[in-house]
């Protein structure tokens, strides 16, 4: 009788060490200090202001552009490093147009338009760089044609060439690039503006090490 007793406390204790086994699972912390930092910084203090729009200028049935704006754009780095911007937008869900940065919310609900970035003529370490976006978080770039990267919001920004056979990132010690704004605001048949109301868009440009 002890002999089927015993098999039946190790088929027991097999069986909770499996269950036991199977309720678990492993968390893995990994990452990389790098050796230098870089610190990104804007001309006129990051700040446009497009002052005060008339509602009477503005498009009734689709949006009304705004001035382009020239930022210089700088990032000095305590030595070559390899890094990518990304743009992330501090007023997220009142964007007007898809992947542009929003203006903000007016009246509760209403979106009072947006604006996108564009990165161009760049230069690092006494050489010309083409400026390159990336939509999937550094896994493939690309370039644009014309020399102007619309910049859009959550998406990564660098700077490189194609010398390796393929358009990448390049490590970079001190930049200087042009960053455009283009602003504009929403239809106008969508905003109530019986008084006045601000345009107010923030966003943050991160610095991402690759």
């Amino acid at each position: 009788m002890s002999t089927p007793r015993n098999l039946l406390i190790s088929a027991l204790l097999a069986s909770a060490t499996g269950a036991e086994a199977a309720s678990t699972v492993n968390l893995a912390v990994n990452g990389l200090i790098v050796p230098s930092a870089c610190t990104p910084t804007l001309s006129h203090g990051g700040e446009v202001d497009y002052g005060k729009v008339a509602a009477r200028d503005l498009n009734l049935n689709t949006i009304t552009p705004l001035p382009y704006v020239k930022l210089q754009l700088a990032v000095n780095c305590e030595a070559a490093t390899l890094f990518a911007l990304k743009g992330i937008d501090n007023r997220p869900g009142t964007t007007y147009e898809a992947r542009s940065f929003g203006l903000g919310i007016i009246n509760g609900t209403e979106k009072v338009g947006g604006y996108y970035t564009i990165l161009n003529n760049a230069s690092a370490d006494g050489r010309a760089l083409t400026p390159i976006g990336s939509s999937d978080g550094g896994a493939t770039w690309q370039a644009p044609t014309d020399g102007n990267l619309w910049w859009f919001a959550s998406d990564l920004a660098a700077f490189g060439n194609n010398a390796s056979g393929a358009v990448a990132p390049v490590p970079i010690q001190t930049l200087s690039s042009d960053l455009l704004v283009r602003g504009y605001i929403g239809a106008a048949v969508t905003l109530t503006l019986t008084e006045e109301q601000p345009i107010d868009g923030a966003m943050t440009a991160e610095v991402f090490y690759l």
